[in-house]
């Protein structure tokens, strides 16, 4: 029964870890969409595009366990995989002009 507690304890946590994620990252995908629109600029551009796949990777990673079945690590490496890409789309709007 303690084990059932735990695992439920966990579920409760991952649901609010990714929901806090999804709401920051939507944020700051949102500001950095918006700052691009007013300057033009191709690296806010990609700054937010970058932000946006790692929104998109937390809320899949999160998700895919719980509606689709989809097994936690299948779901921690989608997770993963989006959020390097992510990173690297960031890393781009760094060095863009």
């Amino acid at each position: 029964m303690p084990h059932t507690t735990a695992s439920a304890s966990i579920a409760t946590g991952i649901v609010v870890v990714k929901t806090g994620i999804l709401v920051l990252g939507g944020l700051i995908t949102y500001f950095s969409l918006k700052a691009y629109r007013n300057t033009g600029t191709r690296a806010l551009r990609a700054l937010a595009i970058g932000f946006g796949i790692i929104t998109l990777g937390a809320l899949l990673g999160g998700t895919m366990d719980f509606i689709l079945g989809v097994d936690l690590a299948t779901g921690i490496l989608i997770d993963a995989a989006l959020t390097f890409v992510g990173f690297a789309v960031i890393t781009y709007s760094l060095y863009a002009d």
